[in-house]
């Protein structure tokens, strides 16, 4: 078991003779980087679709590979059911209690029964506990439960946010994100919109496509601010109230406002933000298989789902450098209605989109169903990989064959219809047909063994059992982190008694730029917007160190907040970094109030001596910290974290060990190739001699035999002919020895061939060895490097006074609402 899992492969199961109905003894081991090339798993119900996905899941866990999982039917949450130990009280919790009630035993014998199958099962397959206990130590497993509070709730209160650079350079990319995430939120509200038919599409595309070239992040709240009031005054050639009429722009508006204001789509707004980065790796780099199920929503919130995760992954993907190697799969379990042949959902766009290009990125996709009559296999025929098990109706057979042969034809490789249509009809449960573009011939497997137990869908309180036990999450923290704010936030304290209002942004001198913080909410009815003093500045750093490969401009905020009647002497050093950017406005609110600007603030000269302090602060005390991996000759990047820098080497050792396992394959293959030539003409020879004897053996005895008849039948002496017989037989005898030693040498070099084969295997296992010890993140030895920034470079970009909104309440007690 260790050394193919050294070698970047996934042990699916065993080849299989279809003719005789057995299995073979050779495994099938798939090669993970043709799964950058992407799989499609067709399977009716009983075929054994679910533990062939969960089995390549599970490798991609063992090759510390992540996975992002759309689970709609709640199947492929039993990957969390792992048990190290293989007892009945670990599996007692988990079986179907209706079950051993139909089998008439108790659920403590059923759980017996279960936990001895399953240890027969893995042991069946050469796999043991310990596999179970290094999967789980190899990966963390998540259970996402989106709209809903029972797993890990994911907020979508960030999923109009602007995308990344890289998709906004790309005007192709952009349109599909633009369009998919307008038809994905008017499914959620029941509209069958057309792009270009439907004006309640184009309006939302065009407000989305001018926030997001404006840099602009736009939430649901602020998006029904903008259908009401749009940021642009025409649509085409037409003025927006002739194209869309205001009254009519109101009742889209109240529709996504009732949405929001729907006690049903709370859940929606809680949880952790959707963040592919940290659903595939922690912040340690320690690698995720994120289980985001689906089953409890409705088939427009799953829609309205399914197309906002494809959108962020197919975002992250175009983040990421190009590669060779397998970085992370997606997969989705029954892409029925996802990816339809003549329609076109939400969801199908950054789907197909996802086919044709995340295979550069290193991102595979695994789409599996047992509906084949309900996928668009042009779009399929991206897919390098075809899983196929038994199908129901010869029409489902058909269209597999055309999906097959399409992706033949892509792959510009040979497809025997005939033949794959033979095969076809001999499968059988957890047997499939693999029709591998990157392989001579398709290959007929039985699937192995799965750790995993498959008990069936997780119910509700199962999956919360699951999300309350694991110690990697803890529901309040992620909460708070969910709600963290983009700078600190002081909690609520007394407010001095005002004085007597004085207009304080005169007081600021004339050179110096005022800025007014936008409050994030309303203020409450009978309380008070009160604005008070920071000082912000924006600057420009230059971290170069060409020995180090760093080279690297970055920008960066500061918030200094002014609580007193004076600045602090070390203004800086409680300054707070600005990560977001800050909603600013020019003029501040008509109601509002102000704190006092303290005395120092009011002094020209005072903003000359906190600029260069700024300058200092920088050179100072912003250094970064780089890591550096001599072994791969690797460095962080400015700003990278040291997880995220873990996982790029991770990436470039996979990297490195494909290359290397390539040679290594090539050094030996021939090698193997040779000796098991040699050996199966050795074995020839063997039964050949072995023949030989046999037949001389009988002949001579046959020989002899006439002899002696001859002599007893009526002759009292040998006669001249019985003479010669006689001689002949004891040559015959002679060459009969002869050839049994021929027999003895035969073995002797057969024998020799097959150590020589041993030593080979040794060999070859030795040089894996070497390399994954070589190569194993967990062994490469890492220096931390500190550069500061150049200091001829550094500028200061904007410098101001910011006013901060507070409310305060009858009592003095003031809040922060920025």
């Amino acid at each position: 078991m260790q050394d193919y899992e050294k070698l970047g492969v996934f042990y699916l199961g065993r080849e299989y003779d279809i003719e005789n109905r057995k299995g073979r003894d050779d495994l099938l081991l798939y090669d993970s980087r043709d799964l950058c090339t992407h799989a499609v798993v067709v399977g009716m119900t009983g075929s054994g679709k679910t533990g062939l996905c969960v089995g390549m899941l599970e490798e991609a866990a063992m090759d510390r590979i992540p996975s992002i999982v759309i689970d709609p039917k709640g199947d492929i949450s039993n990957l969390l059911l792992t048990f190290p130990n293989l007892t009945p009280e670990e599996f007692r919790p988990w079986i179907d209690e209706g079950q051993a009630s139909r089998k008439g035993v108790t659920p403590e014998v059923f759980a017996t029964q279960e936990a001895d199958k399953w240890k027969e099962g893995l042991e069946s397959w050469g796999q043991d506990a310990e596999r179970i206990q290094r999967m789980r130590d190899n990966v963390e497993m998540r259970v996402y439960t989106p709209g809903s509070t029972y797993g890990r709730p994911l907020t979508i209160l960030k999923s109009f946010n602007a995308p990344n650079k890289q998709v906004l350079a790309d005007p192709d990319l952009l349109g599909d994100r633009i369009s998919s995430a307008a038809s994905g939120l008017l499914s959620l509200l029941g509209i069958d919109a057309d792009p270009i038919q439907s004006r309640e599409h184009i309006l939302i595309s065009n407000i989305l496509s001018h926030a997001w070239r404006d840099g602009r992040d736009l939430d649901l709240g602020r998006l029904i601010g903008e259908i009401q009031s749009p940021p642009f005054e025409r649509v085409g050639i037409l003025d927006i109230d002739t194209f869309y009429p205001a009254k009519d722009r109101g009742t889209l508006a109240m529709q996504i406002n009732n949405l929001l204001a729907s006690p049903t789509f709370a859940s929606w707004m809680e949880g952790e933000p959707i963040d592919i980065k940290k659903m595939l790796h922690t912040e340690e780099g320690k690698p995720c298989v994120s289980i985001v199920s689906i089953s409890h929503l409705n088939d427009q919130e799953r829609m309205f789902f399914v197309t906002i995760l494809l959108n962020e992954i197919l975002a992250w993907t175009r983040t990421q450098p190009g590669t060779s190697s397998l970085r992370a799969i997606l997969y989705m379990d029954e892409v029925f209605g996802y990816f339809p042949p003549t329609k076109n959902p939400p969801s199908k766009q950054p789907m197909l989109t996802l086919l044709k290009q995340a295979r550069a990125f290193g991102l595979g996709c695994v789409l599996a169903t047992q509906n084949p009559v309900d996928l668009d296999y042009k779009g399929l025929s991206n897919a390098g990989t075809w899983f196929l098990g038994r199908l129901q109706t010869e029409r489902d057979k058909a269209r597999v064959l055309e999906g097959l042969e399409g992706a033949s034809t892509q792959a510009g490789s040979t497809f025997d219809k005939g033949k794959m249509e033979e095969l076809l009809a001999g499968l059988g449960s957890r047997v499939f047909l693999m029709n591998n573009v990157h392989d001579d011939q398709p290959t007929v497997f039985e699937t192995r063994w799965v750790m995993s137990y498959l008990r069936g869908p997780l119910t509700r309180n199962q999956i919360q059992t699951l999300v309350e036990s694991d110690p990697n999450y803890d529901p309040k923290q992620a909460a708070a982190e969910a709600m963290a704010g983009r700078v600190a936030r002081p909690s609520a304290e007394p407010v001095a008694k005002m004085e007597p209002q004085i207009d304080q942004t005169q007081l600021v001198p004339a050179d110096i730029h005022q800025l007014f913080v936008e409050p994030n909410r309303r203020i409450n009815k009978g309380e008070k917007l009160i604005y008070r003093p920071a000082l912000m500045a924006r600057g420009q750093l230059h971290y170069v160190r060409t020995t180090w490969k760093t080279d690297k401009w970055e920008e960066k905020t500061f918030l200094a907040q002014i609580t007193g009647n004076q600045t602090p002497d070390e203004v800086w050093e409680e300054a707070e970094e600005v990560l977001e950017n800050l909603d600013f406005y020019h003029e501040p609110d008509d109601e509002a109030e102000f704190a006092k600007l303290p005395t120092d603030m009011q002094k020209a000269k005072n903003y000359k001596r906190w600029e260069k302090e700024f300058k200092e602060f920088m050179y100072k005390d912003l250094p970064i910290t780089l890591q550096k991996c001599a072994s791969l000759k690797m460095f962080s990047e400015a700003g990278e974290s040291p997880g995220d820098f873990r996982v790029r080497l991770e990436q470039q050792a996979s990297e490195r060990r494909d290359e290397e396992t390539e040679k290594l394959r090539k050094r030996y293959g021939s090698k193997f190739s040779t000796l098991r030539d040699r050996i199966r003409r050795a074995e020839a020879k063997v039964e050949k001699e072995e023949e030989d004897y046999k037949s001389s053996r009988m002949n001579s005895v046959l020989s002899v035999g006439t002899t002696l008849m001859g002599a007893l039948l009526g002759r009292k002496t040998l006669s001249v002919t019985n003479a010669r017989r006689a001689q002949s037989s004891m040559r015959t005898f002679g060459r009969s020895s002869k050839e049994k030693n021929d027999i003895s040498r035969a073995q002797e070099n057969l024998e020799e061939l097959h150590i020589k084969f041993e030593d080979l295997e040794n060999e070859f296992n030795e040089a894996i060895e070497k390399l994954e010890e070589k190569l194993s993140v967990d062994n490469l030895e890492f220096e931390e490097l500190t550069l500061s920034p150049r200091k001829s470079d550094l500028s200061i970009e904007q410098f101001a006074v910011v006013w901060l909104p507070w409310e305060v309440d009858d009592d003095g007690i003031a809040e922060p609402v920025y």
